[in-house]
């Protein structure tokens, strides 16, 4: 049995394929999923598992070196968007290495999630509690 956090098969293989700038979503449980994209859908109910939950897994076993999320994110949903710059401040002091931010319109963040090598679909149904993480290196 794996010895760390991530359990989940399909989200263990996608971290550890992986290269430098490939990009991943982690959305919430509204988000249109485009049918070109893997889709691992972890949604069981409303609210599990939460969208906090699965960033802080995500970031256990992977490397960020950014971040792409919805403008409305600040305004709609303050609270869990305080919550996911806090886990991005938090990672990025303990690896050492900075987290760039860049914020779109909803409608951009859609589009952009046609780039993902998967997008991963969680529980949570707060709006707009989606980003797309770009992958970095560990060196």
């Amino acid at each position: 049995m794996k010895k760390h956090t991530l359990l989940n098969s399909e989200l263990s293989y996608l971290t550890a394929t992986l290269g430098h700038t490939d990009e991943i979503t982690i959305c919430d449980a509204g988000l249109p999923i485009p049918e070109q994209v893997q889709r691992i859908d972890l949604a069981l109910t409303h609210g599990v598992p939460s969208f906090l939950e699965t960033v802080r897994v995500i970031l256990s076993e992977s490397q960020i070196e950014g971040v792409i999320i919805a403008e409305e994110f600040k305004t709609v949903s303050p609270t869990h968007h305080e919550a996911l710059i806090k886990e991005l401040d938090a990672e990025s002091a303990a690896t050492g290495k900075a987290i760039a931010i860049c914020y779109v319109s909803h409608e951009d963040f859609k589009a952009r999630t046609q780039q993902s090598r998967a997008v991963v679909r969680t529980g949570e149904c707060t709006p707009y509690a989606n980003v797309i993480f770009q992958a970095g290196v560990v060196f």
